[in-house]
């Protein structure tokens, strides 16, 4: 079963997926790893990352950490396992990565759309449970700047290609969840 939690900054979507983290851990013989898809571009985000690391490791002990930038399909295959529970965090970051980098050199177009894909493929055939987080940004005022609205658009059809192949979907609102689909698949 698969899980697609969105919500805006701060609305509490990574702590929720933690949880069922928790919860999933609590049964023998089961793993967790959350797939942290960050880059500290700055000074502001290396603590950022830092404070989550050990915001989480409090949380969650036993929960391992996997940091990645890109190639998010390839890695979920190799690690999943019908006892090991995989969070993605976040898919938010990993496409700003591709198509906004601080390098300044964005992945093109086809090759953000290959990743997309291939990230839709894997997952039903993935042997064990995926949690993936992402902002929900499309809920606000249009961009000024085309760059932006360019990246609204597609993170919205991101979130539109993984919520057609995951079972659940939440959207998050001042830390409660709120149900959107559940087990339609």
């Amino acid at each position: 079963m698969h899980t697609l939690i969105l919500g805006g900054q701060r609305s509490g979507k990574s702590r929720c997926a933690e949880q069922r983290a928790a919860a999933w851990l609590l049964q023998s013989g089961h793993q967790a790893t959350l797939v942290a898809t960050a880059r500290a571009g700055d000074a502001e985000m290396r603590e950022r990352i830092t404070r989550h690391r050990v915001d989480r490791a409090k949380r969650v002990p036993q929960l391992n950490t996997l940091e990645l930038e890109s190639e998010l399909a390839g890695a979920l295959h190799s690690i999943s396992s019908p006892t090991h529970l995989l969070v993605v965090d976040c898919l938010t970051l990993w496409l700003t990565q591709m198509l906004m980098p601080l390098n300044g050199s964005a992945t093109d177009e086809a090759e953000v759309l290959r990743q997309q894909q291939a990230l839709c493929e894997v997952l039903p055939g993935l042997p064990g449970p995926v949690v993936l987080v992402s902002n929900e940004i499309g809920l606000g005022l249009s961009p000024m700047s085309s760059e932006v609205r360019a990246f609204v658009d597609a993170l919205g059809r991101l979130h539109q290609a993984v919520a057609g192949v995951c079972d659940d979907l939440s959207l998050m609102v001042a830390g409660v969840e709120l149900p959107v689909k559940r087990g339609s698949l």
